[in-house]
């Protein structure tokens, strides 16, 4: 088999990096990489060796049998790949009603690395937890970056600073990892969650376990939170906007899969806010935990900064790229027998990320 990686068009992350190259070289795998792809990401075509051929990217639409790339290719760009090949990337099938469909129409074969499913499996294939963690991370750096003061308690000459006090929205992987980082910083932090499961992991963490009575708590929804009632809702966004005025930074990470993000923060919480405080939303993709949010934007209402973005895990390539290629070689070994294809059309790691065949 011919593995194909594309040089990322609107983004400095590669797919799969030197050490991953190895590894997969070690499959019995021929690697084809578009020349210069890793150089966003820190790597030199060198950096590879003796592990792939270097061609240009009309070489791997045409020759190989499987290319990976992170951002989801456009039509235009699916145009150009060889019918009956295999495309992996992240399709996000759930919020993009069109791309199975365009997908198919090309006669293309497409794995989707965000539909990996929340098992013990298929831990170390888990793209959106990678990604997740680093933007935990990042969401935090940024919002104290914006912020007017410090997030640690600061005793000086000149008198003593009082912590910033933090607000977390949501306690999956990435609104654990901000809990963490704030906490690192120095800040006091709150956070809540629909899922009162998490209040052990948050509270380990160091911070306040805020919990809003009457959640309904799937657990059979694979980690994610679930819709909520409008009573529960309404509960919430009055404790959100009692916590909200109480802090200089609330960090957005709620989402529901296949559905808009919950708004958790309306835009009266926003006016009620302190000025100079920060708002970073992680879910601004998919519509915003806040009412105020705009995707891909960082804007200032009521003297508050509203950071709306996604993918903040693009803002640190190296990594990135090192945890993605990681998650594609242990889902790519899974599926590759001796160099070759070897697809269980029953397992479930298989049915659920194989979204055209």
């Amino acid at each position: 088999m011919i593995l194909g990686v594309l040089k990322e068009t609107q983004d400095k992350r590669v797919a799969i990096v030197p050490r991953v190259a190895r590894k997969v070289k070690d499959l019995g795998i021929e690697l084809k990489i578009e020349s210069g792809a890793g150089e966003g990401a820190g790597y030199s075509d060198s950096d590879y060796e003796d592990t792939a051929t270097f061609v240009s990217r009309e070489d791997i639409y045409s020759t190989c049998d499987m290319i990976v790339v992170i951002l989801k290719p456009g039509a235009d760009e699916l145009d150009k790949f060889r019918e009956g090949s295999y495309v992996v990337s992240s399709f996000v099938p759930f919020a993009d009603d069109e791309i199975i469909g365009e997908l198919k129409k090309r006669g293309l074969k497409a794995f989707s690395m965000d539909m990996i499913p929340r098992t013990s499996i298929a831990q170390s294939m888990d793209v959106l937890s990678s990604m997740a963690s680093i933007a935990g991370y990042r969401a935090v750096v940024s919002a104290a970056l914006h912020l007017v003061k410090y997030f640690p308690m600061m005793i000086t000459a000149a008198g003593s600073i009082k912590p910033a006090k933090v607000l977390v929205i949501g306690a999956g992987v990435a609104g654990l990892q901000a809990i963490a980082t704030a906490r690192k910083l120095g800040a006091v932090v709150e956070a809540f969650d629909t899922r009162t499961a998490v209040k052990e992991e948050i509270e380990s963490l160091g911070a306040r376990f805020v919990e809003v009575e009457g959640a309904t708590d799937d657990k059979d929804a694979g980690g994610y939170a679930v819709q909520q009632t409008d009573e529960y809702v309404k509960k919430q966004r009055e404790l959100v906007q009692e916590k909200g005025s109480e802090a200089d930074a609330i960090i957005c990470t709620a989402q529901v899969r296949g559905r808009k993000a919950p708004v958790i923060i309306t835009a009266e919480t926003v006016e009620h806010m302190k000025k100079g405080s920060v708002i970073v939303d992680l879910a601004a993709s998919t519509g915003g935990n806040c009412a105020l949010t705009e995707n891909d934007k960082i804007i200032q209402v009521h003297g508050v900064t509203i950071i709306g973005d996604s993918d903040l895990a693009a803002g640190m390539p190296q990594d990135a790229s090192f945890l993605f290629g990681n998650n594609f070689f242990n889902f790519l070994k899974y599926i590759v027998k001796d160099g070759e294809l070897a697809l269980d059309m029953e397992d479930e790691i298989v049915k659920s990320t194989l979204i055209t065949s």
